[in-house]
């Protein structure tokens, strides 16, 4: 979970860990990268990625995971998670290659589902 809001961050964590999911938090995009690099290139299922956070914004991050070298860690999953809605908010996600896109505030269901649908087992 790649999100700056801590009572959004809670929120997350504890819908899914209800759900049975392990979840790493950190807060920007650099932290991201950090953390994908840190961890085993299998280590994650999937990434949700706010978009806008000071440092390194979703988009942003999402382009240079995408360019990782390592082939695993360059095809994680990404959602992102935002309160922009917009039909061209869901375009530009799946531009810098984005797999989904859930809006803020947060539908638990619909949360749910895109993550089954995206996540690497």
């Amino acid at each position: 979970l790649v999100e700056d809001n801590d009572l959004n961050a809670e929120i997350a964590i504890e819908l899914l860990n209800e759900e049975g999911m392990f979840i790493d938090r950190v807060k920007n995009g650099v932290e991201c990268i950090e953390q994908i690099e840190k961890q085993p290139a299998d280590y994650y299922s999937l990434i949700l990625m706010n978009i806008q956070m000071p440092i390194l914004d979703g988009y942003y991050t999402t382009q240079k995971i995408r360019r990782m070298n390592d082939p695993i860690r360059s095809h994680i999953p990404i959602i992102a998670m935002t309160a922009n809605a917009f039909m061209d908010d869901k375009l530009k996600a799946k531009a810098v290659g984005m797999n989904g896109h859930v809006s803020k505030p947060i539908n638990p269901e619909l949360l749910i589902n895109t993550i089954l649908e995206n996540k690497h087992d």
